[in-house]
């Protein structure tokens, strides 16, 4: 019986003219573009200087700023209001004001005051800009002292080096930490509304009745909705894998099966999950709305975009339901840092619960009217 209703599940599939497109083109194009658009590294900066000093150091530190790649000098200025209008105006984002007498006091004293103004309309720009800002005057400062005591021997002044080590991500490539979480949420995606749109559909244009009347279980039923789009979700991570690799050089540093093994629990939660909406929806629009708001909840819970370390105590309870939480750390974990089973009990546990609590409601939720 299992063998003939699969049959007529993948025929279904294949019947239609969109979907065995979208499972290619929506994985390949996914990975191919969000990880170049969603990527919170805060470049070309328009700046805007003030120079009051107009001397070698001033001019020295302007070029620091500009040979750091982060910045773009879009305005100089004779006051720091007209720098400001430029901001008003759109032209700039930040403005660096470099007092009179900068390099006199910096000789004479050792300290000087310069000025960092930031439009912080959009806050993250503003915010890492500033500190981008802030870390080359930083180096300039240290570079400047370096170059003093090379010059005057006299000056035994113990100095010390900080050279970070960066570890699994040694060039903090931003795209490297977010293509293992988009794969999972395209996988979200496709595991979780085709499934639930599939009986929707069914009951919209009626069809579902003619399974009604038979002598088909539940749990048949429910199965072969269920494996058509489990099959379909390694093919879908497994396009995935390859664009990551031939697109950005991004191979995982752990072992690919365990991935798999992983990703097949994932999929059987969330297929799960969406048969269990599409039991509840009585249309195709009830089981859309319920689907995204319920996959939108999961992604900001889940850590793709911010730690969840850093969200509130509430948020971090809740995002404990989240399955994408413990699959994007799957991921990140054997991507980045090749993590096996034993450092991944917790995630293990967790997606077996998620699989065997979604699919036995979906089971017991489905009603056979006769």
């Amino acid at each position: 019986m299992l063998k003939y209703l699969l049959e007529k599940e993948f025929k279904q599939f294949f019947r239609n003219k969109a979907l065995p497109k979208m499972m290619i083109i929506m994985p390949l194009m996914a990975v191919l573009i969000f990880p170049l658009a969603a990527d919170f590294e805060i470049k070309n900066i328009n700046l805007s200087v003030v120079d009051h000093d107009k001397s070698s150091y001033s001019q020295l530190l302007i070029q620091h700023v500009q040979a750091s790649g982060y910045f773009k000098l879009t305005d100089v200025s004779e006051t720091y209001n007209e720098s400001l209008q430029s901001v008003e105006k759109g032209k700039s984002d930040m403005i660096l004001e470099i007092p009179s007498g900068f390099e006199k006091d910096l000789v004479k004293e050792q300290r000087s005051n310069i000025l960092i103004a930031a439009n912080t309309v959009n806050g993250m720009k503003g915010g890492i800009g500033s500190s981008y800002l802030a870390s080359i005057v930083r180096n300039f400062s240290s570079d400047i002292r370096s170059e003093w005591f090379q010059n005057n021997s006299r000056l035994n002044t113990p100095r010390f080096e900080i050279i970070p080590d960066y570890r699994f991500n040694p060039q903090l490539l931003y795209r490297v930490t977010m293509i293992p979480a988009i794969m999972i949420m395209i996988l979200a995606m496709v595991s979780g509304f085709l499934p639930a749109l599939n009986i929707v559909g069914e009951k919209e244009d009626g069809s579902i009745e003619q399974m009604n009347v038979t002598p088909v279980k539940k749990f048949y039923f429910i199965l072969s909705k269920l494996i058509p789009y489990w099959v379909l979700g390694f093919v879908v991570i497994s396009i995935s894998f390859l664009v990551a690799y031939f697109a950005y050089g991004l191979t995982p540093a752990g072992n690919l099966l365990v991935i798999y093994l992983y990703a097949s629990l994932f999929v059987l939660a969330f297929c799960g999950f969406g048969l269990v909406i599409s039991n509840y929806a009585q249309t195709i629009q009830q089981g859309i709305f319920m689907m995204f708001f319920f996959v939108i909840t999961f992604i900001f819970l889940s850590g793709l975009y911010t730690p969840v370390e850093n969200m509130p105590g509430w948020a971090q309870a809740i995002s404990t339901f989240s399955p994408l939480k413990y699959m994007i750390q799957v991921l990140r974990l054997v991507y980045l840092m090749g993590s096996g089973f034993a450092e991944l009990t917790t995630q293990l546990l967790a997606l077996i619960s998620f699989a065997v609590f979604f699919n036995g409601w979906a089971v017991l939720s489905y009603r056979k009217s006769h």
